[in-house]
C-alpha cells in the first residue's frame, strides 16, 4: 500500500494541498479583520486543494495497474472519497482557529462536485490535465458570479451561496456522475503509456 501510494505521488500531492490551505488560512489570519472567510476564499481554497490532489487519480502505468488483481472500481471510488475527506477535514479543522473556513456545507458541497468533476475530466483526457476544466470553471465563476436565471445558477454553481438548492443539485450531480465514471472507467490512459 505504501509502494502504491508513493507511486501515485500522493505524499507531495497531500503536502501541497495542506500546504497551500495553509499558506492560504495564515494570510487570512494575518490580513483579514474578519473571523469568518468569504465564500469565494473557501471556494477558490477548495479549487486549488483539488487540483494539488489531482495527479493522484492515476499511476505512472496504467496497464500494469489495470492488471493487477484488485477490484479497482472500488479502490478508485475510496480514493475519490479519501480526496473529498482530506480536502472537509482539512478546512473544517480551521472552524476552530482565528480564521474560520466554513460553512460546512459549502465546503463539503464543493469539494464533492469538484472533486467528481476532476474525476470525470481524469476519465477523459488523463489524471495530468483533469484539474484544467474545475479549476478554470471556479476561477471564472468566482469571478463573474450570476445569481440571476437559472442558466446563470447553474454555470456558476461554485459561487452561489450554500443555500441554493439547484446548485446544490449541480454539485451532486458532477459527484455522483464523476465517482461513477471514474470508478468504473479509471484514468485515461497518458500519451506516453501508449508508446
Amino acid at each position: 500500500m505504501i509502494l502504491h501510494l508513493r507511486a501515485r505521488r500522493v505524499p507531495l500531492a497531500l503536502a501541497a494541498a495542506v500546504g497551500a490551505a495553509a499558506l492560504i488560512w495564515a494570510l487570512w489570519l494575518i490580513f483579514s479583520d474578519n473571523r469568518d472567510s468569504a465564500a469565494l476564499i473557501v471556494v477558490l481554497t477548495i479549487a486549488l486543494m483539488v487540483s494539488a490532489l489531482s495527479p493522484t487519480l492515476a499511476g505512472p502505468d496504467e496497464d500494469l495497474e489495470r492488471a493487477a488483481a484488485l477490484r479497482w472500481p472500488r479502490q478508485r471510488a475510496l480514493h475519490l472519497l479519501a480526496a473529498v475527506a482530506v480536502v472537509v477535514v482539512v478546512l473544517l479543522a480551521t472552524l476552530l482557529t482565528g480564521a474560520r473556513f466554513g460553512p460546512a456545507t459549502l465546503v463539503f458541497g464543493t469539494t464533492a462536485g469538484l472533486v467528481g468533476l476532476t474525476a470525470a475530466c481524469a476519465t477523459v483526457v488523463g489524471a495530468a490535465r483533469s484539474w484544467f476544466l474545475p479549476l478554470g470553471w471556479t476561477v471564472v465563476a468566482a469571478l463573474f458570479p450570476q445569481s440571476s436565471g437559472t442558466w446563470g445558477v447553474l454555470a456558476t454553481w461554485q459561487s452561489q451561496p450554500h443555500t441554493n438548492g439547484l446548485a446544490a443539485t449541480v454539485a451532486a450531480v458532477l459527484a455522483v456522475g464523476g465517482l461513477a465514471t471514474y470508478a468504473f472507467f479509471g484514468a485515461a490512459r497518458s500519451a506516453t503509456a501508449d508508446q
